[in-house]
């Protein structure tokens, strides 16, 4: 799911390994023997990418002035910025005058690891979260509640005096971290902060730092990642949505751009070759293993409900939780794997304490560097 802006071509630091979610990094080398025997420059296309990735994640001054479909339009720019499975971007929206409704856009689901649609009603709520935090920048008071009857989020909008939050301004720099971070804990304090704004009446926010409890998580991430591995419908699924080069990222403007981790420009055929050699079990284990252990601890978010509404809810929560870490300088990635098989969930319920429970999202956080931005849809593509 998503990311400052970087020299895609010359990124500084250790390269980190990517996470499931994107192409493995074990053969940069060999991959950049090929770049140059082929005559193939892993800079093609980076100078676009940098410069659509800097529209997308602009942040502009709240205008008063603003008003009419102008302003719903904005308002949609930042619900788009807002995370989704694999950047599918999930979502639809239809802007009135005093009102914008979400809507789930059932072409770009993720059947494989998503097959409920949880992930994808989880994104909504992302969304919603981000229009309710830009709308109160612009001077509206936006409130969001599920409509069941459309499967939608309708969030109506009234005046109210304009209000620049530390919420707000975190929107254009929020973004999944899939690096490494450097193992150091959050103090107390943030980490309260978190869980304050992470959490509401219907979504619990369980907050693990100890080690002896993200261990118990990366048991679980490690043994539903193997059962995922194992599944050729999940791994042509996220392989469908890999982006290798920056064109093609250019040119979608969804999905995961191998890039956003530090990883080569690579053509297109290259990355489907090299993708089925290197992405492993193996590598993927050691490498959750490695990011697990550098975080500095575990959010676990849990829905009062497994029903949409409250995915919706805590999409909502996830996404201020995000937002109000982004603001603290603290970074976070998913590790979603065992709440995403129905088979390993009630064994990483009752590992955390929750049997009875469904937990909804597992996320590792701490402090690292910035990796370079996701792309997202041109405004037009999602308004109906």
């Amino acid at each position: 799911m998503d990311f400052s802006i970087a020299h895609l071509s010359h990124a500084k630091g250790p390269v980190p390994l990517l996470t499931r979610r994107h192409f493995t990094v074990a053969a940069t080398g060999l991959l950049g023997s090929t770049l140059t025997a082929s005559g193939c420059s892993p800079k093609t296309g980076a100078e676009d990418y940098e410069a659509v990735a800097t529209q997308t994640w602009r942040h502009d001054s709240p205008l008063l002035t603003i008003e009419g479909p102008a302003l719903g339009r904005e308002l949609v720019r930042y619900a788009t910025l807002a995370p989704s499975s694999h950047n599918t971007q999930c979502w639809k929206f239809s802007a009135a005058d005093k009102a914008i409704t979400i809507l789930a856009d059932l072409s770009r689901r993720c059947p494989a690891v998503d097959p409920d649609d949880h992930h994808l009603f989880e994104s909504l709520g992302c969304a919603a979260e981000n229009l309710v935090q830009a709308a109160l920048a612009h001077g509206l008071r936006a409130q969001a509640r599920f409509d069941a009857k459309r499967d939608a989020v309708s969030v109506s909008l009234s005046p109210v005096p304009a209000q620049t939050t530390a919420l707000f301004n975190a929107i254009t720099s929020r973004q999944c971290t899939r690096g490494d971070y450097d193992g150091k804990p959050v103090s107390a304090a943030e980490s309260g902060l978190l869980e304050k704004t992470g959490s509401s009446n219907n979504v619990r926010l369980l907050m693990m730092t100890e080690r002896s409890a993200t261990e118990r998580v990366l048991e679980q991430v490690v043994a539903a990642n193997t059962a995922q591995m194992a599944d050729p419908a999940f791994v042509k699924e996220l392989k469908a949505w890999i982006r290798f080069n920056a064109a093609d990222a250019v040119r979608t403007r969804d999905g995961l751009f191998s890039a956003t981790t530090g990883n080569p420009n690579i053509p297109g055929w290259l990355g489907q070759r090299a993708f089925g050699w290197l992405f492993t079990t193996k590598s993927e284990n050691d490498k959750y293993a490695r990011q697990i252990r550098s975080s500095s601890g575990i959010a676990v978010f849990v829905g009062q409900a497994a029903d949409k509404a409250h995915w919706v809810e805590v999409g909502r929560c996830y996404e201020r939780f995000a937002l109000q870490a982004t603001a603290l300088g603290i970074r976070n990635a998913f590790v979603n794997q065992p709440v995403e098989l129905a088979a390993t969930r009630p064994d990483f319920a009752s590992a955390m304490g929750l049997a009875g429970q469904r937990p909804d999202l597992v996320v590792r956080f701490g402090r690292g560097p910035a990796m370079p931005q996701s792309l997202r849809r041109s405004v037009n593509a999602v308004l109906v």
